[in-house]
């Protein structure tokens, strides 16, 4: 015990975990904030196709030798694939999860072609699986701020963003503008992607959308209680994982996966007991 307090002790003291700690629950705190909005409106693996974009975008401008990679060529590019996508979804017969596979899948081939042909010396596996402790100072304050502007733009249009996810139709002929508010989801989509992309990587990022929106709904019926819940799940769970990767020496952004798989089973298991309960 005595060990394990005195890792714990170290683990918090360093200043590049308190930085990484810091951007993770910002990020995860946007994450879970869209993600009720994205699972509702069977967009959940928008996170998987975007961030797969993102690391096309990654080998591209590292072959180009371009110092920003991040947030001077990814943000962008998944931005305008964001709207990309929902333009294919409105106006074409390739919906939802068919044009995230169609454009998630050829970015992916394309950004491995790149780095296979230019024989960049990139980690690739970071990039895959996520490592939130090599982010550096600079990027942990751009991604706090940018959090930040997502949270408070969140809020500013939740009862707009609440209407279009629940009843796109309705919220049409009560004259909201939906294809803006739909866009506005996008771009808050994209952000968090690119932001979370050094944290969970290319393949895991979408967990963090979708998980803590799905165990919330479990536990509550209310948009506003999911939402809430939702944010509150994230960053524990964010917390716990983190803590956890490093006592057992594993990785972070996988840890941070698992946690949150086990508190959906257990959530599962406490509503499948409470409900025989009530029946007998």
């Amino acid at each position: 015990m005595g060990y394990v307090l005195e890792e714990l002790e170290l683990f918090f003291s360093l200043s590049f975990i308190q930085r990484a700690l810091v951007s993770g629950a910002f990020i995860c705190l946007c994450a879970a904030l869209l993600g009720a909005s994205l699972v509702l409106k069977r967009y959940s693996m928008i996170g998987d196709g975007l961030s797969h974009v993102g690391f096309g975008t990654l080998a591209v401008a590292t072959a180009l030798d371009v110092n920003d990679v991040t947030f001077q060529v990814s943000l962008p590019v998944v931005i305008i694939t964001a709207f990309l996508l929902l333009r294919i979804s409105d106006n074409s017969k390739i919906k939802g999860d068919s044009a995230i596979a169609i454009i998630s899948t050829t970015a992916l081939a394309i950004g491995y072609i790149v780095m296979y042909k230019h024989g960049t010396n990139i980690d690739v596996s970071n990039y895959m699986f996520g490592n939130i402790f090599t982010i550096t100072e600079r990027d942990g304050i751009i991604s706090v701020v940018l959090a930040i502007v997502v949270i408070l733009l969140f809020v500013f249009f939740y009862h707009k963003i609440f209407a279009v996810t629940f009843d796109e139709t309705f919220a049409r002929a009560v004259g909201i503008k939906a294809g803006f508010y739909n866009g506005v989801i996008a771009v808050l989509t994209a952000v968090v992607v690119v932001l979370g992309m050094r944290m969970m990587g290319t393949l895991l990022i979408s967990a963090i959308i979708i998980f803590p929106s799905l165990i919330s709904m479990k536990v509550c019926k209310s948009f506003k209680n999911v939402v809430i819940l939702a944010a509150i799940f994230a960053v524990i769970c964010f917390f716990v994982g983190s803590v956890s990767a490093h006592l057992l020496d594993i990785p972070t952004g996988s840890t941070i996966v698992v946690i949150n798989t086990l508190v959906l089973i257990l959530v599962s298991i406490f509503n499948l007991v409470k409900s025989r309960v009530r029946t007998e």
